[in-house]
């Protein structure tokens, strides 16, 4: 069945747009664009947030053009939050519940999260990562995942998905067909999974497939080229991944949306809006527009691109349609889904984020005697992945401060070690003479200049303490070495009550 007018098709490819926008009160454009043009979904970032009040009146504002707009964020909690990109994360990530494997916790964690979620009047968030980081060199999953084994990531995806959506709101399982095993970050470029289909099929799929039998109602493609299913075109752009794998194969019936379809994964070959108009005609039916490209301009681009396929054939419009009805679907899913939370669910759970970071700290080498005095603390800090907000606070300083006065620290980048010969040393060791001396790193062992000026502080201070708040790789470095999991807040604290012997701890192994 063709469109009926220009209108009517106009509408179709707003609903299968999921835009982002600038500012903490709804624009204008947004508002028109959900009450007249067809809009069915925005997505919300850190910069449309201040705090959950906030953003509860924004949410609300939009819904007053439609009670069943879709209103989407990537709240992963741990390094990757927009609801506490400010302060820091208040529950752990991925890697430190995987870390702890209890199901209990990850699914109290998760309806924790989902608590303020719906609070906040947000319908669904684009988590958990349901990726298996096989490859610890991985440059933008790493402590996004549940960790490095199959059977632990998919036990806690379904946990996760559990937790989640009983706050009543809905997961959406990250990125399929799984982007674990890789080296590039799609944010930059085109990551290439070199394995079989047989291997694919026994580590990287099984926790989708737990997902879904534990009610995920939304997948999230990844950018990634899987060669066993298709050579030429990224997952997003796949039918043969999308259509043959994902529907077919696996049976997955809900609603499939891009990753953010400005990344360079997909768009240094095909543009923003080739893009969308190749997702929505491999089977996606959701265009998440995040990042750098949240304007009424760039939605207003992607849905033109879209109509145009269709008047020239390039995209059918029933495959447009059917989009446009999966989206509607999942709306009023979602919808009912945020009405049927009970009070029991959206009861309040103290501090169960700082309980799940403190089970998640472990000592891999020597034993995690309390320091005496007042420490000096070095962090070294990598630049971020554009995942994770690079302004969110996190570290050890900060909280060993708190709970001992007299503590002081410097934080070092791969700027100020490259550039000065001296940093290490006048800014690291010279303040910690005398003192003890805590090293703080965060992925270390995909850092040559982080291991380095590591080596070198240690080669002057063996007695050092090193925290690994990355995803752990490599030996254990230091006379005493604590790996948290996560480099969120609460991670913090929970190292920082370790180190001054306020806390027990577990070793690894």
């Amino acid at each position: 069945m063709e469109p009926s007018s220009a209108p009517e098709l106009e509408r179709l490819a707003n609903s299968v747009i999921q835009p982002g926008f600038v500012g903490t009160t709804a624009p204008d454009w947004v508002r028109r664009k959900i009450a007249d043009g067809g809009l069915r979904s925005v997505v919300l970032f850190g910069r449309n947030i201040v705090d959950l009040e906030q953003v509860a009146a924004l949410t609300a504002e939009l819904r007053a053009e439609n009670p069943d707009l879709i209103i989407g964020i990537d709240e992963e909690a741990g390094d990757v939050t927009r609801l506490e990109a400010g302060t820091g994360a208040s529950r752990p990530g991925n890697l430190a519940l995987g870390a702890v494997d209890d199901l209990g916790l990850t699914e109290s964690v998760a309806r924790d999260i989902g608590r303020d979620l719906h609070a906040a009047g947000v319908s669904v968030n684009f988590a958990p990562s349901a990726d298996v980081n096989s490859n610890p060199l991985n440059p933008v999953i790493g402590v996004r995942s549940f960790g490095e084994r199959t059977d632990v990531v998919a036990r806690n995806t379904a946990a996760w998905v559990r937790g989640l959506q009983q706050a009543g709101v809905a997961a959406c399982a990250k990125h399929f067909p799984g982007h674990g095993d890789t080296v590039v970050d799609s944010h930059h470029g085109l990551p290439l999974v070199t394995a079989s289909a047989e291997e694919i099929a026994a580590t990287a799929l099984p926790p989708f497939r737990a997902a879904m039998e534990a009610g995920v109602r939304a997948i999230m493609t990844g950018h990634v080229l899987v060669p066993a299913y298709d050579p030429e075109l990224p997952a997003t752009l796949s039918r043969r991944v999308l259509v043959d794998l994902l529907r077919t194969e696996l049976g997955f019936t809900g609603l499939l949306v891009t990753d953010g379809i400005e990344m360079r994964a997909v768009t240094d070959v095909h543009g923003i809006d080739g893009a969308t108009v190749k997702a929505i005609t491999a089977g996606v039916d959701a265009v998440c527009v995040g990042g750098e490209s949240a304007s009424r301009e760039t939605a207003e681009l992607l849905a033109g691109a879209l109509v145009r396929a269709v008047r020239d054939g390039e995209l059918p419009y029933a495959r447009l349609a059917e989009a446009a009805a999966n989206v509607a679907a999942f709306a009023s899913w979602s919808a009912a889904l945020a009405r049927s939370a009970t009070p029991a669910a959206l009861a309040d759970a103290p501090r169960i984020g700082l309980t799940a970071a403190r089970r998640a700290v472990r000592v891999a080498r020597g034993e995690a005697l309390p320091l005496t005095g007042a420490p000096h603390v070095v962090e070294f800090s990598p630049a971020m992945n554009l995942a994770v907000d690079g302004q969110t606070p996190w570290g050890v300083a900060g909280p060993l401060a708190e709970l001992r006065p007299g503590t002081t620290s410097v934080r070092l980048t791969q700027a100020d070690v490259d550039g000065s010969g001296d940093a290490v040393r006048t800014l690291g060791l010279a303040p910690a003479a005398g003192r003890p001396l805590v090293v703080v790193v965060r992925d270390a062992a995909r850092h040559r200049w982080m291991s380095d000026a590591v080596a070198a502080v240690l080669g002057a201070r063996p007695d050092a303490t090193v925290v690994e708040m990355g995803f752990p790789g490599g030996e254990p470095l230091g006379a005493v070495h604590l790996i948290t999991h996560g480099a969120t807040r609460v991670s913090g604290i929970a190292a920082a009550e370790v180190l001054l012997g306020a806390a027990a701890v577990t070793a690894v192994g």
